[in-house]
């Protein structure tokens, strides 16, 4: 009687709440049984879920660690949202040196997001990629009617990333279409920024000038800080109110999203110059 109770707390309790090869393992298992050997399709998921991004990175031959090094970043960012993204949208696909190439870094981000759905986007055709939690899509980075409708079918983005065209008005562009679709809490990732400081990709010699990726980035860490600017008149804008911090490596930007509202003490300790220039703003 009590292995009948065992087995129905099994099925009502247990069952529903693992994969179904799971269940037949367990169900299988007795006193004295081992467990049936994995199959080599099981053994191969059980071991490139244990793999950190770096060693995705090498397993699948993607270039964001070698080439860049950009995976021990992203392991410190990522992580925290392994089991909990939904959608990972990533700007460029690769490969295009030989036909059917590219894809690597969608591999890799399928393997470390346990449940997220991998979209890829790309100017080009790259549907060979696609597999169960991958698809892509043929379009510019800058197709705000392409965006929605991705967003539209997966859910607000937990992580974007940038790695598209590289040049400083796409990059502006895509920010400013894809930041407000991020999901709070989310992340937006700019890789390979040094294209601001290339003319041959867009960038200027002149590290102020406005119309470059980093100086994008530069009014963002102004924007942090909105709320203590002493112009009254200043109205923020929805990045202002909804980045909370900006994390700057080598070619490498991560843009947290959040509520940037935390309130000021700036008229307490401004008095002087409020009332010298912005009386009617002046708390008695």
């Amino acid at each position: 009687m009590a292995g009948d109770s065992v087995r129905r707390l099994m099925v009502e309790h247990v069952k529903p709440h693992v994969p179904a090869g799971v269940w037949r393992r367990l169900r299988g298992l007795g006193p004295g049984r081992p467990p049936p050997p994995l199959s080599a399709r099981e053994e191969r998921a059980r071991r490139l879920r244990s793999l950190n991004l770096t060693e995705l990175a090498e397993e699948f031959a993607c270039d964001k660690w070698g080439v860049h090094r950009y995976t021990p970043h992203y392991e410190h960012h990522f992580a925290p949202l392994r089991d909990d993204a939904t959608l990972v949208l990533e700007l460029g696909i690769g490969g295009y040196d030989r036909e059917k190439q590219g894809g690597a870094s969608l591999r890799m981000w399928k393997w470390f997001f346990t449940r997220a759905q991998i979209v890829g986007v790309d100017i080009e055709d790259k549907s060979f990629v696609d597999e169960r939690r991958i698809r892509s899509y043929v379009g510019s980075q800058t197709d705000r009617r392409l965006m929605r409708r991705i967003v539209s079918r997966y859910g607000a983005p937990t992580v974007v990333i940038d790695d598209g065209s590289h040049r400083p008005p796409h990059v502006i562009k895509s920010f400013q279409i894809l930041f407000p679709m991020l999901a709070d809490g989310g992340l937006y990732v700019i890789e390979d920024i040094q294209t601001s400081y290339w003319p041959q990709w867009g960038g200027r010699l002149d590290p102020d000038d406005p119309a470059t990726s980093m100086a994008m980035v530069r009014r963002l860490l102004d924007g942090l800080n909105y709320e203590e600017f002493l112009d009254p008149g200043y109205q923020p804008s929805y990045t202002d109110q909804h980045v909370v911090a900006v994390h700057c490596y080598h070619n490498l930007v991560v843009i947290e999203k959040g509520d940037n509202q935390e309130g000021s003490n700036k008229r307490e300790t401004n008095r002087r110059w409020y009332a010298q220039n912005a009386p009617e703003f002046t708390e008695p």
